[in-house]
C-alpha cells in the first residue's frame, strides 16, 4: 500500500515577477546618473572625483537600509517560525553584502586621491568593513547549514549582530573623530548635490526592492521545487 506519510511544506507562496519595478529602477537610476552629473560642477577640492559620491554615499545608506531589513525579519522569524521571514531575511542580506562591498570598493577609490591611500583603519571604514564579514559570514551559514529550521535560527542571531554593528557604522564618525568626516546635513551642501544625491538615494533603494522581491521569489521557487521533489519521493515509497 502507498505510505501516508505527510505532505512536505511547499514554503511561502511563490509571488508574480515585478517586470514594472525592474523597469522602472532601470530608467530611474539612468536618469538620476545623468542628472547628477550634468548638474553638478567640479568640487573646489576635489574637482570631479566628487562625482564618485553619488553613488558611493546612497550605496552606504543601503547597506544601513538592508541591515534594518534583515534585523525586521530575523526577528520576525524567531516570534512567529514563518519561513517566509527567514526568506526576507536572507534576500535583505545577500543585497545587503552587495552595497556594503560597493561602498568599500567607492569609498577606497575616492580615497586613493583625496587621502593619499586606498585604506586605513578609521573607525567608518573598519565598522563598514566588520559589517561587510557579518554579511559575508551570514551567506557562509547559510550555504554550510542544511537543517532549515537550524539555519534560519543561526542566521537570524547573525542577522540581528549584524544590524547591531550597522548602528555602530552610522555613529563610528561621532564616537570616534578620525579620518572620515561626519555626516554631512542639507545646510551645509549645494543645493543641486543635495538634489543630486537624493535622486539617487531614492533610486539605489529601488535597486534594493528588486534584488529582495527577486531573489526572495527565487527562494519561494526554490522551496517549491524541492518540497514537489521530496512529496514525489514520499509518493513513490511502498510499504508492506
Amino acid at each position: 500500500m502507498t505510505s501516508t506519510a505527510a505532505r512536505p511544506s511547499s514554503g511561502p507562496p511563490v509571488p508574480p515577477p515585478r517586470r514594472w519595478l525592474a523597469a522602472t529602477t532601470l530608467i530611474f537610476l539612468v536618469g538620476t546618473q545623468i542628472f547628477s552629473v550634468v548638474t553638478s560642477e567640479p568640487d573646489r577640492d576635489m574637482g570631479n572625483l566628487e562625482k564618485i559620491l553619488y553613488i558611493h554615499v546612497p550605496c552606504a545608506w543601503m547597506a544601513m537600509c538592508a541591515s534594518l531589513f534583515v534585523l525586521i525579519a530575523s526577528v520576525g522569524y524567531l516570534w512567529t517560525r514563518d519561513e517566509k521571514y527567514d526568506f526576507i531575511a536572507a534576500s535583505a542580506a545577500e543585497a545587503g553584502t552587495l552595497f556594503t562591498a560597493l561602498t568599500v570598493i567607492l569609498g577606497s577609490i575616492w580615497a586613493r586621491p583625496t587621502w593619499g591611500t586606498w585604506w586605513t583603519w578609521d573607525a567608518r571604514l573598519t565598522s563598514t568593513a566588520v559589517l561587510l564579514l557579518i554579511y559575508l559570514g551570514y551567506l557562509a551559514l547559510r550555504a554550510a547549514t542544511d537543517d532549515p529550521e537550524r539555519r534560519a535560527r543561526w542566521s537570524a542571531a547573525v542577522g540581528i549582530l549584524g544590524a547591531i554593528n550597522a548602528g555602530i557604522v552610522y555613529k563610528s564618525v561621532v564616537w570616534w573623530r578620525t579620518i572620515h568626516q561626519i555626516q554631512s546635513a542639507p545646510s551645509t551642501m549645494g543645493i543641486m548635490y543635495t538634489w543630486g544625491l537624493r535622486l539617487n538615494a531614492i533610486a539605489m533603494l529601488l535597486v534594493l526592492a528588486y534584488f529582495i522581491t527577486t531573489r526572495y521569489r527565487a527562494m519561494c521557487l526554490e522551496r517549491a521545487a524541492a518540497a514537489m521533489a521530496e512529496d514525489a519521493a514520499l509518493g513513490g515509497r511502498v510499504t508492506a
